[in-house]
């Protein structure tokens, strides 16, 4: 998968520097893969959260943060929607961010 943009990620863990090693290791799990449907992400990441609208919730660090992605699953883009704490989390909806 092609994913947009890591600077994004790069940013939040700047200011959240215990962020740094989870998502990096979660780059390298969605860049390494190829997925086709939802099903199939879930499969591969059990604890995902599919929320319709083509997005994906993922927690980062034990749950302490939140990463919202849209994914084309056809031309293989995952799009970083929202990375933020779980209190900033809980204040959007993860379908329309």
């Amino acid at each position: 998968m092609r994913i947009i943009a890591k600077r994004t990620l790069r940013d939040f863990w700047e200011s959240h520097p215990d962020a740094e090693e989870p998502l990096l290791a979660w780059y390298h799990v969605l860049k390494g893969a190829d997925w086709k449907t939802p099903a199939q992400l879930k499969s591969q990441v059990p604890k995902v959260s599919i929320v319709g609208c083509n997005r994906a919730v993922f927690n980062i660090r034990g749950n302490r943060y939140r990463l919202i992605v849209k994914i084309n699953y056809p031309y293989k883009i995952v799009y970083i929607r929202f990375v933020g704490t779980h209190t900033e989390y809980d204040r959007i909806d993860a379908r329309e961010v």
